[in-house]
């Protein structure tokens, strides 16, 4: 007799699910064991993470879904509907519905019992499963949502679970084996304590020919303006919201695509969800350099400063999630050779900048056009022209 566990990820591979991200929960440690098993998967640091790791995996023309609790979907609501929503990509959440049957933790109730209405205020679709037998009501919204490329949640009730055949208990995985990176030559590594001499926006024209041919992912605001003025390619994603989801759509497209990936993020970005870095060094995907300009600012809101100003070196940190091809910058020749010598990631190159904005509009392309532009790109054969 088939577990609910095999049930779920039959329908998911009858629909061609092929990227399976998850944060673990005790009543669904078994399907996600069987994820593990039967998909291309990625261990999270936190949900929100997810969302853009799956938006950059859609990009690149993979059928992404997340197996969760539903507490977490008050971490990632945002980046649900400014990104995903936004950009009209798939994605299929599996959510272990805590707080309703047989809850031991009070503080999972009010996320439980407001869960369906919070998902219905914004938009995206529901399927409560409240036993093993409504796991047929399943297939037909888990197949839709990849056709029509909407978000589906299917909230999946403990006793679920309980219904059905008694899973094994789940192996202690072994640790994976540390990839190291091939760490930048130390004569050419910038000393961390250099100050900065140049703007964002004079860097982003120093490093335009590194992006040449790349998929290029550009965090929100300012940033993405710049770079749309400086250096516009079809390949170019253009962060419009969710801020700190541009290194997580970088690595989801760095993980489904042969392409060369650049992420350009910023500091206050990367300190809203620096464990991403911890994903990246994890996975460790050769096409994938990081350009991390740092001004010590929120340049797209008043230049209010963050902490690299007064506490944190972002190489260092980088280095302390496990990416040791890491260095920090602050000349434009000493750029061009990091450059020119950073070779196959993944690399993360700190580049320490002067805060403030170049006046330029704002950009003129359609988010549908832009992610068109992204996705041929980034699906089309690699020597295509």
């Amino acid at each position: 007799m088939r577990t609910p566990e095999d049930e779920i990820i039959s329908m998911m591979q009858e629909c061609g699910v092929d990227l399976v991200s998850s944060l673990p929960c005790d009543r669904v440690k078994h399907l996600v064991r069987r994820a593990e098993e039967a998909f291309f998967h990625v261990p999270l640091t936190r949900e929100e993470e997810g969302v853009g790791i799956s938006a950059g995996a859609a990009l690149a023309g993979r059928r992404p879904a997340m197996i969760i609790q539903n507490s977490g979907i008050g971490n990632m609501i945002n980046a649900l509907l400014s990104l995903t929503s936004f950009y009209g990509l798939p994605l299929a959440l599996f959510l272990s519905h805590r707080g309703m049957y047989r809850e031991n933790i009070a503080a999972q109730v009010p996320m439980g019992r407001h869960v369906e209405r919070i998902l219905k205020a914004a938009g995206i679709g529901c399927t409560v499963i409240n036993k093993a037998g409504e796991l047929k009501d399943i297939g037909k919204p888990l197949e839709m949502l990849y056709k029509r490329n909407r978000i589906h949640a299917f909230l999946l009730s403990p006793r679920v679970w309980e219904e059905g055949p008694a899973g094994a208990k789940p192996p202690v995985p072994a640790p994976s084996p540390r990839i190291p990176c091939r760490a930048i030559p130390s004569s050419e590594k910038g000393a961390s304590g250099r100050r900065p001499r140049y703007t964002r926006y004079e860097i982003i024209r120093a490093i335009a020919p590194f992006l040449k041919g790349k998929a290029v992912v550009c965090n929100l605001g300012f940033p993405a303006r710049e770079l749309f003025h400086i250096f516009h390619q079809p390949s170019n994603f253009y962060m419009l919201g969710s801020m700190g989801m541009a290194t997580p759509v970088g690595l989801g497209m760095a993980l489904s695509s042969d392409r060369d990936v650049v992420v350009i993020d910023g500091d206050g970005s990367l300190l809203m969800n620096p464990g991403t870095l911890a994903t990246v060094a994890h996975f460790a995907p050769e096409n994938l350099v990081i350009l991390a300009i740092d001004n010590g600012a929120y340049g797209s809101t008043g230049n209010q400063p963050t902490l690299t100003r007064s506490c944190v070196d972002l190489e260092m940190a980088a280095r302390g999630f496990g990416l040791d091809n890491a260095c920090s910058v602050s000349g434009k020749r000493e750029l061009a050779g990091v450059l020119e010598a950073v070779g196959r990631g993944p690399a993360f190159i700190h580049i320490r900048a002067l805060p403030g904005n170049a006046e330029v509009p704002v950009i003129p392309l359609h988010h549908l056009e832009n992610r068109r532009q992204v996705m041929d790109f980034l699906q089309q054969p690699r020597g295509y022209r």
